[in-house]
Formats: C-alpha cells, sequence, structure tokens
C-alpha cells in the first residue's frame, strides 16, 4: 500500500497528474509553430567512487521532449504521466569486493562493499524473432501487438565484446540485499527489512568500469603502500522493473524484480546466500527527495553535497517540490519519497534509494512483477544459465585476469 504526498518517508508516494500524449504535444508545437527541446539534463554533483565518470545511462527510450508554454501560464497537458508496466528491462550483475589488503573474502565481514550492476536493454520482441508469428502481430497501424505474457518483461539477448552499452552501478548499504523472508510479511505480520542503496556510476563505457572494479595500489601518508583487491563477479540474470497499475495513486508501488541465470540451482553457494542473492526476487524500490531533510535528528544516506541535483522538472512533476496542496501546507521540499514514476529518474549519479523486501521465489517474482512476467523471465534465463562464464564476462567486456567470477559457482574467493 502507498501513501499520498501527505504521508511519511518510510511508505510510497505519489502523484497522479497526467499529461496528454507525446503525440499530442507534437501537433501542438505543429500547430504553434513553437519548438519542442529535450528536458534538460543536470548532471552529477559528485564524483564517482569506482567505473566512469558521470554519464547518463541510455534507455531504448530517450527522454521525452516537453513542450513549454508560454510564461505565466501553466499547461496542464505538458505534465508527466506516470508510466505503469514494464518502464525497463535488462541484465543484472551483483559484484563484490573483499576489504583492502585481503586477497580473498571469505565472509560478510571481509567484504568491503557489495554493488548491482544495470545494463538496460531493449525487450526481446522488439528484434526481429525466427519467426515473427509466433512473437508478435502487427497492426494495420504498425505497432507491434504482444502476443506471449510478460514479453515485455524480456531484456533482448545481450551483445558480447561491446564495450559501449549504458549501464548503472549500485552501492547497497549492508553489503547484502534485503531478505524477503524476514520480517514478518508485510501488513499485519511485521515490518519489512529495508536497506539503503546509492547509484555511484552511469555511464556508458564497460572498459572504464572495468578499471574502475580492478585492483587498485595507492600510498598512503600513514600507512604507506595499500592494495585492494577487484570486484568479483557473483551473480547474472535479468531484471524488469514494473510500475503497478494501481486503481487510486496510494496504491502505486515501483517493483525491482530479477531471476539469476548464474549460478544454476545446483552451483547456488554460500557467498550467494550471504550476500542475499536469490535465485529469484523482488523489492519496492523508492527514490529519496534529495531535498528532503532527515527526520529525528539522525544522520542517514548521503551529506547534500554528494547527493543528486534533479533538474527542476523531477522536482515538481514527481516530488511536488515547492507545490501546496488542497486544505493542508506541504513542505516546500514535496514528497520525501516517490516510486520511480520514470527511468530518467535512474540516470544521474548519487540518487538515494531505497529498497523494501517484497517476495522471493518464482511465485512471489510473478506475484510482484504480474501479468506472467516473472514466468517470461524464469523461461528466459533458465536457458541461459547454459552460458559459460567466460560468455557472461564478455557480455560485459571484461576480462576474467582482472574481474575474477569464480564465486558464480558459489564459493567465496
Amino acid at each position: 500500500m502507498v501513501e499520498t504526498r501527505h504521508q511519511t518517508e518510510n511508505n510510497h508516494p505519489h502523484e497522479d497528474k497526467k499529461p496528454e500524449s507525446s503525440a499530442v504535444v507534437e501537433e501542438k508545437q505543429k500547430e504553434s509553430g513553437e519548438s519542442l527541446k529535450e528536458s534538460p539534463r543536470a548532471g552529477s554533483k559528485r564524483e564517482a567512487s569506482e567505473g566512469t565518470g558521470s554519464k547518463e545511462a541510455g534507455n531504448e527510450e530517450p527522454p521525452a521532449k516537453k513542450f513549454k508554454p508560454d510564461e505565466g501560464s501553466e499547461d496542464e497537458s505538458v505534465k508527466h504521466t506516470y508510466q505503469t508496466g514494464t518502464i525497463e528491462r535488462g541484465h543484472i550483475y551483483f559484484l563484490y569486493r573483499p576489504k583492502v589488503e585481503l586477497e580473498e573474502a571469505h565472509n560478510l565481514d571481509d567484504v568491503q562493499r557489495f554493488q548491482i550492476l544495470l545494463v538496460p536493454r531493449p525487450p526481446e520482441f522488439a528484434q526481429p524473432p525466427e519467426n515473427q508469428n509466433e512473437k508478435t502481430e502487427v497492426t494495420e497501424e504498425g505497432e507491434l501487438k504482444l502476443l506471449s505474457p510478460g514479453a515485455d518483461a524480456v531484456p533482448a539477448a545481450e551483445t558480447t565484446n561491446v564495450s559501449k552499452k549504458p549501464f548503472r552501478l549500485i552501492a547497497v548499504g549492508k553489503k547484502c540485499l534485503p531478505d524477503p523472508e524476514a520480517g514478518g510479511g508485510g501488513k499485519g505480520g511485521g515490518r519489512k527489512q529495508i536497506f539503503w542503496a546509492t547509484i555511484t556510476t552511469v555511464g556508458d563505457d564497460l572498459h572504464k568500469l572495468e578499471e574502475g572494479l580492478g585492483s587498485k595500489t595507492y600510498e598512503t601518508k600513514t600507512r604507506g603502500t595499500r592494495h585492494q583487491g577487484p570486484a568479483r563477479l557473483a551473480g547474472r540474470g535479468a531484471y524488469a522493473i514494473v510500475n503497478a497499475d494501481a486503481e487510486v495513486p496510494s496504491e502505486r508501488e515501483t517493483h525491482l524484480g530479477y531471476h539469476l541465470s548464474h549460478p544454476t540451482p545446483a552451483e547456488f553457494g554460500e557467498v550467494q546466500k550471504v550476500l542475499g542473492i536469490h535465485t529469484a526476487s523482488s523489492f519496492v524500490m523508492q527514490v529519496k527527495n534529495p531535498l528532503a531533510p532527515n527526520t529525528g535528528g539522525v544522520r542517514v544516506g548521503l551529506p547534500k553535497s554528494r547527493r543528486v541535483d534533479y533538474p527542476e522538472h523531477i522536482m515538481k512533476e514527481v516530488f511536488g517540490s515547492g507545490e501546496t496542496s488542497k486544505g493542508q501546507r506541504r513542505q516546500s521540499f514535496g514528497l520525501r519519497f516517490a516510486g520511480v514514476e520514470r527511468t530518467e529518474m535512474l540516470d544521474y549519479e548519487g540518487v538515494e534509494l531505497l529498497f523494501i523486501a517484497a517476495r522471493s521465489g518464482e511465485e512471489g517474482l510473478d506475484t510482484s512483477l504480474g501479468e506472467g512476467r516473472g514466468g517470461a523471465l524464469k523461461e528466459v534465463e533458465e536457458k541461459e544459465g547454459s552460458f559459460s562464464i567466460q560468455t557472461v564476462l564478455k557480455e560485459l567486456a571484461m576480462d576474467s585476469a582482472k574481474i575474477p567470477a569464480e564465486a558464480l559457482k558459489g564459493e567465496w574467493i
């Protein structure tokens, strides 16, 4: 259950203002003679701790162009629409890095950082299938009509040895994922586990990412030469980000769900269990408003100087910054948290995320993502489980000598 804008930060607030479609906006532009401009991007306020510098990760659909009405007037039709269904899909990779001066990690105490790598992909149905009649149907308007349940969540096959790909690197705060089995099961059964995460790197050059994830040797004034080993690959699969199509705004939720291809159930081991990686799992995902102060006098998350600097249109349209609600004055920063109402919100460094454990297992994944999406991910990832570790590394254009992947067999390294 998600709360509205007037409610607290531990819930799931959303806004339900809906614009006209991009086609209608373009038609208005043609009639008025005004030009459409790209939505501005603010860039990052912080240096990435690992990987590349600040570059925006592309999606299969570019950010919508925004029609700007005359000064002093506000056209309700240009405000954003809450995107429902699958808003992104791709491949997901889990990595951990041992602490400084440790050549190997053997438990969670030996882990310096746990990270999630998202590599967005277009949907599989958008690629030319071997037999198009089995997958899609072309309507008179030239649109593709999906025939298979959950097909919008299945990513296109990953290319290999291609270093130019959009990606996001996410650092998980507690060095492991929240456990959907812990906390009692939500309403009436206790509070679910909640973990913080931060988007540390957004880029499109996997070679630079490999450099950032590789081993490091550096000098310190007090301890002399220090060495840190490279990140290890501990999981690979497919993910989908889905917005619930709720009847009322308070029930809107953004779910991130994944199904692993590696390791296979037979190779699943201690390293995956300790890091909270399941064969299939899902989380409710929220984005923290970078302008919202911490509550209760407790410092949580990034300092202000390192938080994302969202452009004005996201702050206003998603978080409601500066708006006043009927009968109640909202604080000027707007909502403390919001769902991922558009994937553009994830294309900035310094974004703070809240992961709330939802459901694990294949049935749980299917329930969270809905409309057969979990089953569709399971089917494709079980097939991709036959890929060799070398093939997985080639998807990331990485060298096994620089980024070890033996942990995909379930053992700490």
